[in-house]
């Protein structure tokens, strides 16, 4: 079975940083794309930052500049890195990995709450 647990949610003021961290575990055979999204009460899930196995990313354009994505695929971990946050950062975040395992398919962190204090 495949779990995605996040950490390293909290409260910032803006204009501070976080850094989010999620490990996978189970029995996987590869990890190919990793990401984040985000969920803000009232509003739909949206796409914050992906990477490739490879190391290729791709990020939204309200983070460009301000968030950097990573991944150590020997510890199945994948980061993002929060600078210069906003109040408009705060949401619920979700990481989420494409794995090849036993059960191949998506799959999503259980969130972590990112709360940003003007």
């Amino acid at each position: 079975q495949v779990q995605l647990v996040e950490s390293g949610g909290g409260l910032v003021q803006a204009g501070g940083s976080l850094r989010l961290s999620c490990a996978a575990s189970g029995t996987i055979l590869r990890i190919n794309d990793m990401g984040w999204y985000r969920q803000a009460p009232g509003k739909q899930r949206e796409l914050v930052a992906t990477i490739t196995s490879g190391g290729s990313t791709n990020y939204a354009d309200s983070v460009k500049g301000r968030f950097t994505i990573s991944r150590d695929n020997f510890k199945r971990t994948v980061f993002l890195q929060m600078n210069s946050l906003k109040p408009e950062d705060t949401a619920v975040y979700y990481c989420v990995a494409d794995v090849v395992a036993g059960v191949s398919g998506t799959y999503w962190g259980q969130g972590t709450q990112v709360t940003i204090s003007s």
